[in-house]
């Protein structure tokens, strides 16, 4: 099923004392629930995009799945206010998610709606097993390659951007959606489709750097983050703590690292 990533709008533009009609490319938010076995678990805020990786890399983030063959099916079904997504998935991870299920409304921006108690906040973290270093050359010739792979950005300029890039640099593809952390996931999701080792490469983001994108890169085994924006403290102490290497502020030119600047290298 096609889903359209953006629309055209009528706008007027006033500019130097004069007000003109114009039609502007607007990006698509679409409501998207995720139903599990039935059950509703969340509604996102998202580009209409890559649903099924989107779903399949929400659910590995999320900690849902720990293997992408516990979801036996996903089902992309058009309604007239939005998208169910009927997934089914595997027995032992379905009772997992009804003993720790949380309701929530998930907006676009928002990383932890929904959660009950701190202690729900971080999961169990181990730390990301890592495989040499990675040239900062590689990650200045894949921020400068970046913008011009985020072809939504350029037509509305209302969207993030994630990137999954090689270790010589090179983006291997690219997902955008309004919500940054749905971008992730739809580059998690693409990742365990084709069965990609996270230890071969690193992430670029067009964001900032916040807790859950850490998270999420942690529970999938993504060892480098690199993000165009600042971190947060608390991304930073789990960063740390998960063993990835987080870049910010990062320009072809110049890169703030944050943790672990060992494994990067000239």
């Amino acid at each position: 099923m096609n889903y359209t990533p953006a629309q055209k709008r009528s706008v007027q533009v006033a500019e130097k004392g004069r007000m003109d009609q114009i039609n502007d490319q607007i990006s698509a938010e679409t409501p998207i629930a995720l139903v599990y076995n039935g059950v509703s678990h969340v509604v996102l805020m998202a580009t209409p995009t890559d649903i099924t990786e989107l779903a399949l890399g929400f659910s590995f983030s999320e900690n849902i799945i720990q293997d992408p063959k516990q979801i036996y099916a996903i089902e992309v079904n058009s309604q007239a206010n939005g998208i169910v997504v009927n997934i089914e998935l595997a027995s032992a991870a379905f009772m997992q998610l009804k003993n720790r299920r949380r309701q929530m409304s998930g907006r676009t921006g928002c990383g932890l709606c929904g959660i009950d108690s701190l202690s729900a906040i971080e999961p169990n973290i181990a730390a990301v097993p890592r495989q040499g270093a990675i040239n900062l050359a590689a990650i200045q010739r894949a921020l400068t390659d970046f913008n011009h792979h985020q072809k939504l950005h350029k037509l509305t300029g209302s969207v993030h951007g994630a990137a999954w890039a090689s270790l010589s640099g090179e983006i291997v593809t690219v997902r955008e959606d309004v919500g940054r952390h749905n971008a992730l996931d739809k580059i998690i999701g693409w990742g365990l489709h084709t069965k990609v080792d996270w230890k071969h490469g690193f992430v670029v983001l067009s964001s900032r750097a916040s807790f859950e994108v850490v998270m999420k890169s942690a529970l999938t085994g993504i060892g480098c983050v690199v993000a165009v924006s600042a971190p947060t403290t608390y991304a930073i102490d789990l960063a740390q703590k998960a063993n990835i290497t987080l870049v910010g502020f990062a320009r072809h030119n110049r890169q703030v690292i944050y943790t672990h600047p060992h494994f990067l290298h000239f």
